[in-house]
């Protein structure tokens, strides 16, 4: 059997394992209120559809590296997914979405069962708001506690625990800076947000997967470092391209809008781009506008196309994933490995969500 087809079935396995991580959790919230019960039934909601991305490279990672059992590697990659449902649900809250995907979040979901019965919206809000950091909390618990019951010895157990534990301390410390920027606390320039999303995103995505996968296969520490770096720069890529499709994107497709980002005043490349340009001036006060409307969003996208900030965006997305390639090609990894990660970066620089 390849690896491959070993890790299509370990992601079924993966799969198993949460639906069974989420029927237990559903019993023991029946011993509550209907609310505790109704919350455990949106996370599930939360946490089902998505490709997979991160158990998917965990798992395809440790296979191609002649990892042995399967059942700490899959464990892990459970671990990992809850992590990342976790990290939507408070960002979600922070930048006070009520979408997700095209359809109401656990945020719009619990704030409009609730503007049902007659509550006023601000509070209805707030009820889905404080239901969805009570949901993050217990997934990003969950996910801490899978790690340290995973049955290894010691050291690398503890390895991965560390490995966890700074990607949850970088997201928070990427998160605040992007909340920071869109609030005009400091105007930040393209590196501050390639730092923060470096911080708030690629770790936790792609480098985290790529190396658990290595230490739980017991690879060199220089091995583990190198699978470190590409996926730092994959999740780059992976995070320029999204920012660009969050402005240029087919909602249809991408299931993203393209006006929230403009509208939040989110400070992505495209922006610090755009606002080095003598152009940006004209169309500047609509950025960030809470009542943006359609045609001053089209305004803006008109601004951030005759700026060349799209065009330069596009080409960093490019030189990005080549770096990328760079990286797979002189890791020393094995060769099915590395054309799988090749493949993964040309994804990412081209992808539509």
């Amino acid at each position: 059997m390849t690896s491959l087809a070993e890790s299509g079935l370990a992601l079924e396995q993966v799969e198993l394992r949460l639906r069974a991580y989420f029927d237990r959790s559903s019993e023991r919230a029946a011993r509550h209120s209907p609310q505790y019960r109704e919350l455990w039934r949106e996370l599930r909601g939360a946490a089902s559809g998505g490709k997979r991305l991160r158990p998917r490279l965990l798992l395809t990672s440790y296979l191609h590296l002649e990892g042995g059992p399967l059942e700490p590697a899959m464990e892990m990659a459970t671990a990992i997914e809850l992590l990342h449902t976790a990290l939507l649900l408070h960002d979600d809250v922070i930048d006070g979405d009520l979408e997700r995907r095209g359809a109401p979040n656990l945020v719009g979901a619990f704030a409009a069962a609730t503007a049902q019965t007659g509550l006023p919206q601000s509070q209805s809000r707030r009820w889905g708001e404080s239901a969805a950091i009570l949901g993050g909390d217990l997934l990003l618990a969950s996910a801490v506690r899978l790690t340290a019951g995973l049955d290894l010895e010691r050291d690398r157990r503890q390895r991965l625990m560390e490995l966890l534990d700074e990607s949850i301390f970088r997201a928070a410390a990427g998160e605040l800076a992007d909340v920071a920027y869109a609030s005009g606390i400091g105007t930040p320039t393209a590196a501050d947000i390639r730092d923060m999303m470096a911080d708030k995103t690629a770790h936790y995505s792609l480098e985290l997967p790529l190396r658990a996968g290595a230490i739980l296969a017991g690879t060199s520490g220089e091995l583990e470092e190198r699978l470190g770096a590409i996926g730092s720069s994959l999740g780059i890529v992976f995070q320029m391209r999204d920012d660009l499709l969050g402005v240029f994107g087919d909602p249809a497709e991408t299931g993203k809008s393209t006006w929230n980002d403009l509208r939040e005043g989110k400070q992505t490349m495209l922006i610090a781009y755009a606002r080095s340009s003598s152009t940006w001036a004209s169309t500047a006060e609509f950025f960030g506008s809470p009542s943006l409307a359609e045609a001053e969003a089209q305004r803006l996208r008109g601004t951030l196309e005759d700026s060349g900030a799209r065009a330069r965006l596009e080409e960093e997305i490019r030189r990005e994933r080549d770096a990328a390639i760079g990286l797979i090609r002189e890791a020393g990894l094995p060769v099915a490995l590395t054309y799988l990660l090749v493949r993964e970066a040309n994804d990412a620089a081209e992808r539509l969500g």
